[in-house]
């Protein structure tokens, strides 16, 4: 199977990224069953932009999750990492409590809403962790958390108004 096509009607061309600019495009989440991982990720909604196997033991989806200018890709061939290996991959989101409601009604094990002690960003793991949102819904302070079925760790994060320059 091989579904790259990127000359599609609908296909959007998109801005020159300028001299000194990056933007995060694609993230590897190395997974051990890759059509597990596909219908996990399509069960959240996640858009399938391509599916491509072009030789024995070399396969890749690339999904983006609605809203999101990143993707990633999951396959076999594509990393060296260990499959659950990725931790503390964000995603930002306008509503937790919709967020967390519609990835439960998808089946999906999500955490409570936390904050961390510090006050600044989450510990690694579940240390430092404080039940409900951040004192007064601080933006960039009330998280999530759930996995996908090889253990990678996906954190929602709340933000309604962003810092500047994003």
């Amino acid at each position: 199977m091989n579904s790259l096509d990127t000359s599609s009607k609908s296909a959007i061309a998109s801005r020159p990224v300028k001299p000194g600019e990056f933007r995060l495009e694609v993230i590897v989440v190395p997974v051990s069953d890759v059509d597990r991982a596909k219908r996990f990720y399509e069960l959240l909604g996640w858009r399938l932009d391509a599916e491509v196997a072009v030789e024995d033991g070399y396969r890749l989806m690339q999904l983006t999750p609605p809203g999101s200018g990143c993707s990633i890709i999951i396959g076999a061939g594509v990393t060296s990492a260990a499959p659950g290996s990725a931790q503390g991959l964000h995603l930002a989101v306008y509503d937790m409590d919709a967020a967390r409601a519609d990835l439960i009604s998808r089946g999906v094990d999500v955490s409570e809403t936390f904050h961390d002690a510090t006050g600044v960003f989450h510990h690694a793991g579940t240390e430092g962790r404080l039940d409900g949102p951040a004192p007064g819904n601080k933006d960039y302070g009330s998280f999530a958390s759930f996995s996908d079925p090889d253990g990678n760790g996906w954190i929602l994060q709340e933000i309604k108004t962003r810092l500047p320059g994003r």
